[in-house]
């Protein structure tokens, strides 16, 4: 687990990219961002609604001198993200008047930031709701065509990595989306150095069972096989069969895997959400996201609940995805 995150961390500042902070307003946010432009591991732009990010800085003892801290209420960019933000939306039903109110969300700002290259990604949710954090990115920044967006966990255990999708954004994906979000998981796998072996997970083993979720998986993975047939993948597949090698052997003794999986693609966002979770809670595993994959360019959520560490490690991630 260490070996890893020293090994992104230095891979990030290999190649300095610029990521926008959203809350400036959040002890924690400023709290990380020292840390990072100490460690100079990115550059950083930090949102500052009420001009109090330096003052607070100074009286915290951070160093936040190098960061450029810009007020969304008060920019040269408003007049310009403004324009933009109605010619990309207009189409939508957004006239001028709702475009200007939009720029004066941080959220929003902070994406125009990153649409228009002046940032190369962004980190938020400390304070914002998922919702809040990936509608802006979804309207503006977009997905390439025919994929969506989706997220990952970067989930690492004391001798293994593990990327857990989709655990925070797809409630049902049907059968293309669901290859969709195992090609997305297994190139996000690829940038960490992990060689991905992709199991797409399910209750039944090879047919073990029949049911509707069963067919849903089998007509992925040909979707897989078809679109990015490089990619090593089996299912459908229990846990412990797409992890465990003695597992493997009784239940699935011709699986390309042999109970080596290392990219765990979950069927639907409920068992996702609950499975990173069990494994989070009940295991010294750290859980890293959720990470969102899928967008021309990176944005990222936080959990309301993050720790500094946690904002560090997302900063990271989204410095590396920028690259």
């Amino acid at each position: 687990m260490i070996d890893l995150l020293n090994s992104l961390k230095e891979k990030a500042k290999s190649k300095l990219r610029t990521i926008v902070l959203v809350e400036g307003n959040d002890e924690r946010v400023l709290r990380a961002a020292d840390f990072i432009l100490k460690e100079r591991i990115a550059d950083l732009i930090i949102l500052d609604m009420d001009d109090s990010v330096s003052l607070r800085a100074e009286k915290m003892g951070l160093d936040l001198f190098s960061a450029r801290i810009i007020n969304p209420l008060k920019s040269d960019f408003v007049e310009e993200f403004v324009s933009d933000l109605y010619l990309l939306r207009k189409d939508k039903g957004i006239d001028i008047g709702k475009a200007r109110d939009l720029i004066k969300d941080p959220s929003y700002f902070g994406v125009m930031l990153v649409h228009k290259g002046i940032a190369h990604g962004l980190v938020s949710g400390a304070t914002h709701t998922t919702a809040d954090t990936l509608r802006p990115a979804l309207q503006i920044i977009k997905t390439p065509d025919h994929s969506i967006a989706s997220s990952f966990f970067l989930m690492c255990a004391e001798n293994k990595n593990y990327l857990f999708a989709d655990c925070a954004l797809n409630k049902n994906p049907d059968s293309t989306e669901l290859a969709d979000i195992a090609i997305s998981t297994a190139d996000s796998a690829k940038m960490f150095g992990i060689e991905p072996k992709v199991a797409m997970l399910s209750f039944s083993t090879k047919g073990s069972a029949e049911d509707e979720v069963l067919d849903k998986i089998k007509r992925a993975i040909k979707y897989v096989n078809d679109k990015r047939p490089l990619i090593t993948i089996d299912g459908e597949l229990q846990v412990d069969a797409a992890i465990v090698p003695e597992v493997a052997k009784t239940k699935c003794p011709n699986s390309s895997l042999r109970g080596d999986a290392n990219v765990l693609i979950f069927p639907d966002l409920n068992s996702g959400n609950i499975g990173y979770k069990l494994v989070q809670r009940f295991s010294n595993t750290k859980a890293i996201g959720p990470i969102i994959q899928g967008l021309n360019k990176p944005v990222n959520d936080l959990s309301r609940g993050c720790n500094i560490e946690d904002i560090i490690n997302v900063i990271i991630i989204t410095a590396i995805e920028a690259q």
